[in-house]
């Protein structure tokens, strides 16, 4: 009877040892991780960027000459007319030029006529050989000075008419006046700017943008839109880009175009919305990005063996949730999305399923 309950006790206990062998795993369990599957997909970024509204053409009007401002007629925001008065300058020391040119003229034009008398005189007597053809050559070369100097006199007469013209500052096209840099009682240079004309026509939204924003191109026209009415959208072109950076600023002027149908006043503040050309990128989530060597990288799974390594990226931008590869990343390559953190180079991992961006 000892004999049989001995034999079944080991019987048992090799049974047991068995099964404890057999449910016993034989290595740590893989760690699910979320992965993506890298593909390029189309990206369609643009910005937003806030200037004003100005004329398309812009004149600065000034006097031709210097004096003393002795009246304005006009103010800024005045709409005003081609060819209408602005201001005049004291015009006393023009119009006292202009009279010595006047009596200058008539001098001239009297030494002529008396050089004409000479002359006919000497032709006549030349004629009934009473004088010599000396005298007569004498006589013509004095009628050709007084001829030459009352044309100059003539001329000068004229320059001073016009001076006496330039006194009265005029607009030269419709418009309105946006800027005074001068008062009544004020002496002005010659070529000092009096006032800014903007003119009637086609007007610019004017930005000052960072350099990076044009450097890729624009997909088809923007919209601007009034700060004080964002519903109100306009269709806008981009109509002049400056090739310089402005050095105080570091910024770039960019002038869009809008119709002068466009029922946005001038100065008015408005923010300028454009789109880049759409292109190919691969895009990852955020929880995507870890870190090597104090650089952006992600972690990349062998699909044979389903081992993760850790490898460097380059990134062309962040957007919102997610970031964009430039280089590093391979269309069809497996990149671990979710549970990056605990990774290990060469651990081997199991797939959840395909983490959305």
């Amino acid at each position: 009877m000892r004999t049989i309950l001995v034999a079944t006790a080991i019987i048992c206990a090799i049974g047991l040892g068995s099964c404890s062998d057999e449910s016993r795993p034989t290595g740590p369990t893989p760690r699910e991780v979320g992965v993506i599957v890298a593909k390029p997909e189309p990206l369609v970024q643009g910005g937003a960027v806030t200037g004003e509204v100005r004329a398309r053409v812009q004149t600065d009007l000034s006097f031709r000459v210097s004096g003393k401002i002795i009246e304005r007629l006009v103010e800024v925001g005045q709409s005003v007319k081609a060819g209408q008065l602005l201001a005049r300058i004291d015009p006393e020391e023009q119009k006292a030029d202009l009279d010595v040119a006047a009596a200058n003229l008539q001098s001239a034009e009297a030494q002529q006529t008396q050089a004409q008398l000479a002359y006919d005189r000497q032709q006549s007597l030349f004629r009934t050989q009473v004088t010599t053809r000396a005298a007569l050559d004498q006589a013509q070369e004095a009628l050709l000075t007084a001829q030459a100097s009352t044309k100059s006199a003539q001329a000068l007469l004229e320059t001073a008419q016009d001076t006496l013209s330039y006194t009265e500052l005029k607009a030269d096209a419709d418009g309105m006046i946006t800027a005074r840099n001068a008062e009544v009682g004020q002496v002005a240079q010659a070529a000092q700017v009096v006032f800014t004309l903007a003119h009637d026509g086609d007007r610019d939204a004017v930005f000052e943008v960072v350099e990076s924003a044009f450097l890729r191109p624009i997909d088809g026209d923007g919209t601007v839109t009034l700060l004080s009415d964002p519903t109100q959208k306009i269709a806008a072109k981009v109509r002049e880009i400056s090739p310089t950076i402005d050095s105080s600023t570091g910024t770039i002027k960019v002038k869009v175009a809008i119709s002068s149908d466009a029922p946005i006043p001038l100065g008015a503040p408005v923010v300028g919305r454009f789109n880049y050309v759409s292109q190919d990128v691969i895009q990852l989530p955020w929880s995507a990005m870890t870190s090597k060597d104090g650089k952006p990288a992600v972690w990349i799974v062998d699909p044979a063996s389903s081992a993760v390594s850790v490898r460097a990226v380059d990134v062309a931008g962040y957007e919102t949730g997610s970031f964009i590869v430039k280089a590093g990343v391979s269309e069809g390559e497996v990149v671990v999305a979710d549970g990056t953190k605990f990774l290990r180079p060469g651990e081997i991992v199991s797939y959840v399923k395909e983490a959305s961006k």
